[in-house]
């Protein structure tokens, strides 16, 4: 169960991973752009003070292709961005377990319910009933928090809730 739970909780944490690198790397392209900006208009203030038309003329065409190019290179980050977003919805990080004995017997708790849940409560739950004469496990879909097709146990309605 534990083992389970952990490579949960390692999926759950290289996408964490994941999610914040690119954060950084989107970071890191937009304060290189705003350093990139921060020259060009010093490059302005210089090339105002005392130059003739045809050289603006030559500055103001150099700098607008740069321009596009940077507001090219922000269409990207956003892009980046968005998908970030999107991943961080779709992925698991609700998590909710409930361990119990279906049949009274003495032998434990080696039964259990596993919710696994996105932001819009959207997941499964997965069950496993232990007898003495196997394991059986079992899955039903979750959507906004309510089975699809089956209906929920008590345990696995507890282990949704302990999800949210």
């Amino acid at each position: 169960m534990t083992e389970f739970y952990s490579s949960h909780q390692s999926l759950f944490a290289i996408l964490l991973i994941v999610t914040c690198i690119l954060s950084i790397v989107a970071l890191v392209i937009a304060i290189v752009n705003a350093v990139r900006i921060k020259k060009i208009r010093a490059q302005t203030r210089a090339f105002f003070a005392g130059k003739k038309g045809i050289d603006l003329e030559e500055i103001l065409v150099h700098n607008n292709t740069r321009l596009l190019a940077f507001d090219k290179e922000i269409q990207e980050l956003f892009n980046i961005s968005n998908t970030i977003n999107k991943q961080a919805h779709k992925s698991i990080h609700k998590v909710g377990v409930i361990r119990f004995n279906p049949f009274g017997e003495r032998a434990g708790n080696q039964s259990f319910a596993l919710a696994l849940l996105n932001s819009n409560n959207d997941g499964l739950v997965l069950s496993s009933l232990h007898t003495r004469e196997g394991t059986r496990i079992y899955t039903k879909q979750i959507i906004k928090g309510q089975p699809k097709d089956n209906e929920l146990t008590e345990e696995e309605k507890n282990a949704i809730e302990q999800a949210d």
